[in-house]
């Protein structure tokens, strides 16, 4: 366990399952995490390494990992530091933010270091917030926002480790905080692992020019983007319709500052996004833009070579065991988003009416708040009895990969959050995309565009919008009859397969990756 200069350890938490992997292991104790009300008490930022427990070669690259915050984020990010690990290339440092945002990541952090001890961990207390002028801002937002002001102490917290670092991989939403830092007070390469879609990572590069051309500070109109073509103004994320939003100025100024990083990785691949990674390396979008790596589809990996599971997705896994091939909806909106009791239990009555049988996660709360309702009063009275037999309803957590990769599966209604779409693209599931939030709208065009999915431009999460249970079931049924969606669903699961093979687009562009990297 690694010891971190004024960190109190709670103690009395339970031990937690680590969901890491796909494997059911104790950790003992989870990194802290923050409540809302704790995140501004804080300690000073201090930190110290511990050293690896493996034997990792001094002549390896070295490269230091500064994560950032949300689920969304951190995914992507554990499942390139595995990737890279199992290698066998490259020493691995992570710097961990502490306390964590949530639960859920602290979980994840621990599950990675419990999974490859050889990774050093670099704790890093971040410096005091006061969040009083950000009220009503979303946590995580909060956090983008308290890691940059903390960002300074990361020069010296590098500087000081006990192995050189070669390069940082952070992630775009500190990107212009940490790139200088990179390259003028540590002398280092600094590469940016993007979460989203090159879609997404092509609007981001641009959207400074569009604002220089418009003379605005915020997102008034349709884009434009060389390369790429119009984008309607509903697509992007609709807080940069207001200047003032906290989210509006990180993204405009790491936006300004992402075309001078050394390197791009994306969780896409080649024959996903064809045309944005083109016009992205062409400098079409920004001239000079850094070189970009699709180095996806990236996944869970085991280096234990078990086929356990995780305890806690036994029961969905179980029940989907007893199912036909491709009779299954799996219904699922993501962690950062909740639907209102109205248009939940319209998602209900249109998956009874679907008549086809479901798989359901209910979520009425966001990010790690209590959820205390139960499915009958959420659901109403009745439901779970109409539905039993052929409709599975949990609000507990789901291990989606393993849902998603299983035979019975043959539609996913989502809401569109980019990991759930490379994961449904590297399983060959069919989408019903019903985007909810953030940059899921554009992510839904790259779905319509790649053909292995429905995209419901109309349907909104907005205000008092509400679709109705009769439209979802006949959509429901429409795109799980859908042969071309399937086919095509199946296409782009051969292409993500090979892209990831020894020898495929994805595969070499990890391989031009480390042969940038110098070894220490």
């Amino acid at each position: 366990m690694t010891e971190t200069l004024n960190l109190v350890l709670d103690l009395s938490s339970k031990p937690t399952n680590d969901r890491f992997f796909g494997l059911h292991r104790t950790v003992h104790p989870p990194l802290p995490h923050a409540s809302r009300s704790s995140t501004k008490c804080s300690t000073m930022a201090l930190a110290a390494a511990t050293p690896s427990s493996g034997d990792q070669g001094r002549c390896s690259p070295h490269l230091v990992f500064i994560p950032s915050a949300g689920m969304g984020h951190l995914l992507p990010f554990t499942r390139f530091i595995a990737a890279l690990a199992d290698t066998g290339r490259v020493d691995i440092s992570v710097v961990t933010a502490l306390p964590t945002v949530s639960e859920a990541e602290a979980d994840h952090f621990a599950g990675l270091f419990a999974t490859f001890p050889a990774i050093r961990r670099i704790d890093f207390n971040l410096l005091p917030f006061d969040e009083a002028a950000f009220a009503g801002t979303d946590p995580f937002l909060l956090r983008w926002e308290s890691l940059r002001r903390s960002a300074h102490l990361l020069g010296p917290l590098i500087a000081g480790n006990t192995q050189r670092a070669s390069a940082i991989v952070t992630d775009v939403t500190l990107a212009s905080q940490l790139i200088p830092i990179a390259k003028d007070d540590l002398h280092l390469p600094c590469h940016i692992l993007f979460s989203s879609c090159a879609t997404m990572l092509s609007f981001l590069a641009y959207f400074p020019t569009y604002l220089d051309a418009a003379s605005t500070n915020h997102l008034a109109g349709d884009v434009n983007i060389p390369g790429i073509g119009h984008v309607p103004v509903d697509y992007p994320p609709q807080v940069l319709r207001n200047p003032d939003s906290l989210f509006t100025k990180q993204f405009i100024a790491n936006g300004r500052l992402i075309a001078e990083a050394d390197g791009i990785l994306v969780n896409t691949f080649d024959a996903l996004e064809p045309d944005a990674l083109a016009a992205l390396r062409g400098g079409k979008v920004v001239p000079g833009f850094p070189p970009v790596f699709a180095v996806g589809p990236l996944k869970s990996t085991s280096t234990t070579g078990s086929d356990e599971t995780v305890v806690g997705a036994s029961s969905p896994i179980a029940w989907l065991d007893e199912q036909p091939v491709r009779s299954v909806v799996y219904v699922a909106f993501g962690n950062r988003s909740a639907a209102a009791l109205e248009q939940i239990r319209e998602i209900g009555a249109g998956l009874e009416a679907s008549g086809c049988r479901f798989l359901w996660v209910v979520k009425t709360t966001v990010v790690d708040r209590e959820d205390t309702a139960g499915l009958t009063d959420v659901l109403g009275g009745g439901f779970l009895g109409r539905v039993q037999g052929r409709g599975f309803v949990t609000k507990e957590w789901v291990d989606q990969e393993a849902v998603l990769k299983h035979p019975a599966i043959g539609l996913y209604l989502s809401h569109c959050g980019w990991n759930s779409v490379t994961e449904s693209a590297m399983y060959g599931v069919p989408m019903l995309a019903w985007p909810t939030l953030g940059d899921q709208r554009l992510i839904a065009t790259v779905i319509r565009s790649g053909g292995f999915g429905q995209w419901m431009e109309h349907w909104s999460w907005e205000g008092n919008s509400v679709v109705s249970g009769v439209e979802i079931g006949e959509m429901v049924k429409q795109v799980m009859g859908d042969e071309a969606i399937s086919t095509r669903a199946a296409k782009v699961r051969e292409e993500a397969t090979k892209a990831v093979a020894q020898g495929g687009s994805s595969y070499r562009n990890m391989q031009e990756f480390v042969a940038t990297l110098k070894a220490t």
